[in-house]
């Protein structure tokens, strides 16, 4: 291997003006190295309310470390990543950070279910005080597989989305509906309905070729989507308030300094509290659009539909407790129990 000091012998001057350089070299490069790029994968378009939280984490991120992170958020699965390649691309490196629909993960852990457990909590609230109950069994299992949590992304609260009126349960018999995890597809199986687990990437081609001809979702993913190209009802039963997680590579976390490390979690934190802020209006705000493109709201819904919702719904809940045992009882119980 060489080495400046071989040159001492013969050339004595030019072995130290070299060992100065590599010096200098060496003093550039750990400065240079304390400015970090990471990718950051999100399924959804810019304009989602998750995109649009991302951009704010990396906005409070730049801010705090004088633009040291410099983070890009690839929108709209760009990176070629849905949600159901987050949690390993993210394990493995492949990706640094990453937006995942939290129910795609329950492969890896049925506690990734806990957010869309149908008719669980009435609220934005009750959502969150669900959240902070469950987070630190979040960051246990995340803590296992090589990342870090670093703040949950909301969604507004689920609905139905058709072409035609669902209004009852005669409307769902045989309905081909989308679902975007297990909890959906047994729910909509136990009211008589047709339904078929799809990432995000392919609902609307699914929807403009006849494979589907509903949708389980918010306003706000159907407003993104211009779903009035494809459907004409929105029907506003209150299924679920789902997360995403934005979860770190451990290893991409600890390669940082440590005040780069609390730059992060600081960024996270404000982050966290803006997300839950912002999804408190946003329904409101996906409402004007859909009346704007003639889409027909029912909110609230009628019992007709409602009811044998929520009954096909309790079998769904029980068996999440069976497969979460004693945690997802300790979380429910507590939940429940702050009520």
């Amino acid at each position: 291997m060489f080495h400046p000091a071989d040159l001492n012998n013969k050339f004595p001057h030019a072995g130290k003006k070299l060992s100065i350089a590599l010096g200098a070299l060496l003093v550039s490069g750990y400065a240079h190295s304390q400015s970090v790029s990471m990718d950051f994968s999100n399924e959804y378009n810019a304009s989602s309310i998750h995109a649009q939280g991302d951009a704010y984490f990396i906005d409070k991120l730049a801010e705090l470390t004088d633009g040291d992170i410099d983070i890009t958020l690839h929108t709209g699965g760009s990176l070629g990543f849905n949600s159901g390649d987050h949690f390993y691309g993210v394990a493995d490196g492949a990706v640094e950070i990453a937006d995942t629909l939290s129910g795609t993960m329950s492969g890896i852990d049925s506690l990734f279910l806990l957010s869309s457990l149908p008719f669980i909590v009435d609220d934005v609230a009750d959502a969150r005080r669900l959240y902070d109950i469950a987070k630190p069994y979040y960051e246990e299992v995340f803590a296992d597989n090589n990342q870090v949590l670093l703040y949950a992304s909301p969604w507004p609260p689920s609905g139905i989305w058709s072409e035609d009126e669902v209004a009852s349960q005669d409307d769902l018999e045989n309905l081909k509906i989308r679902t975007f995890d297990r909890n959906g597809t047994e729910t909509f199986r136990n009211v008589g309905a047709s339904p078929v687990s799809l990432s995000w990437a392919d609902v609307v081609p699914q929807l403009a070729t006849g494979g589907i001809e509903a949708v389980l979702t918010s306003a706000e993913a159907g407003a993104n989507a211009s779903f009035w190209e494809h459907q004409n009802y929105f029907a506003g039963v209150q299924y679920a308030i789902p997360l995403n997680m934005v979860h770190m590579n451990r290893a991409a976390f600890e390669s940082l300094t440590d005040a780069q490390q609390e730059a992060v979690m600081e960024a996270a934190s404000q982050t966290d509290q803006h997300n839950w802020e912002a999804v408190e209006t946003r329904t409101e705000e996906n409402y004007q659009t859909l009346g704007e493109h003639d889409v027909v709201i029912s909110d609230p819904v009628s019992d007709e539909l409602l009811t044998p919702l929520k009954e096909a719904a309790s079998s769904v809940v029980e068996s999440w407790l069976e497969k979460t045992g004693d945690d997802g009882e300790s979380i429910l119980s507590e939940f429940r129990g702050a009520e």
